[in-house]
């Protein structure tokens, strides 16, 4: 079953050298995701060909603009595409009197409905969950009230080996079967043993969305292997004064992060409108983390089973 990533935007403050603000698009299981919605979101949704109305949740990191800013062109586009299912946001405590002011002022209200979820500020807490899927917050340091994603798919049930399966089985058989159990008569006698009818459980995949933040060495237990990590890289070392002064990371505390993680890959971006060229901040990861890689606008990351 599917898991991608697809960067819709990469740049930091502001939009530069063809670099949107940052917004991504999460698949999994055929569920459709979004983590922060900067401005031109919507365009670059467009650009490559993803239906808006499949996005049911979407995820803001914080209430700085470039995180953001792209929503209400979002929602609006949604509405005036007649769009019917519930739309769940999750922020910290903001978003609601921002959309609800822009909403007021337009005369405008949605033909759907919104449902806001206020994140706890420095808690790492389930904010979403379904059968296949858990979503849980990061805390980061930065200048507001921030926080990362973690998406971890359950533990998936045992594979069936179809050429052995006996013919007698019952389906609640087969089923207890995924589940790792023997077949037993009436009696609790083993008829079938687990292990001679089925395989391992696919892999459970996960990917960790780290936004603004300063270097943080807690992440690192909390993320310990994931299989993709994002981990925002405003900065190259040698500017590392101003990541510091506005609590941002450079490219080789992300890399960092992600060797003493033990991650299976580096996604970095953020990038400052300083950088034009991004080779730089690139080689500067590597030289510490060799898989990683720039997260840039229209690059699709496929996480596997």
């Amino acid at each position: 079953m599917s898991f991608k990533i697809t960067i819709l935007g990469s740049s930091g403050a502001v939009p530069a050298f063809g670099r949107f603000p940052s917004a991504q698009l999460i698949e999994i299981q055929n569920e459709f995701f979004m983590v922060d919605c900067g401005e031109g979101a919507q365009m670059q949704l467009m650009r490559f060909n993803i239906n808006l109305h499949r996005i049911n949740h979407i995820f803001i990191s914080h209430l700085h603009g470039d995180h953001y800013l792209g929503l209400m062109g979002l929602i609006f586009t949604m509405h005036l595409n007649h769009r019917t299912n519930d739309l769940h946001l999750y922020s910290h405590r903001g978003l609601a009197e921002i959309i609800t002011t822009q909403f007021r002022y337009s005369f405008s209200a949605p033909r759907f409905n919104i449902i806001l979820h206020t994140l706890t500020p420095g808690k790492e807490e389930i904010i979403f969950e379904n059968k296949y899927l858990t979503v849980t917050t990061l805390p980061l340091r930065h200048k507001l009230d921030c926080s990362g994603f973690f998406f971890r798919e359950k533990p998936k049930p045992r594979r069936i080996d179809k050429d052995l399966l006996p013919a007698d089985l019952s389906l609640q058989q087969i089923a207890n079967l995924k589940t790792g159990a023997d077949v037993v008569d009436e009696n609790g006698n083993i008829r079938y043993r687990n292990e001679n009818l089925t395989h391992a459980p696919r892999k459970s995949r996960s990917y960790a969305y780290c936004s603004d933040t300063a270097y943080l060495e807690r992440l690192i237990n909390i993320i310990h292997e994931v299989d993709v990590l994002y981990h925002e890289t405003t900065f190259m070392e040698q500017d590392n004064d101003k990541a510091e002064e506005t609590l941002h990371s450079t490219a080789a505390q992300a890399a960092t992060i992600a060797k003493r993680a033990k991650v299976g890959k580096l996604l970095i971006g953020h990038f400052s409108a300083r950088y034009k060229d991004l080779a730089p901040l690139l080689q500067e990861a590597q030289s510490i983390f060799s898989a990683t890689e720039l997260a840039e606008e229209g690059k699709i990351f496929t996480v596997e089973e």
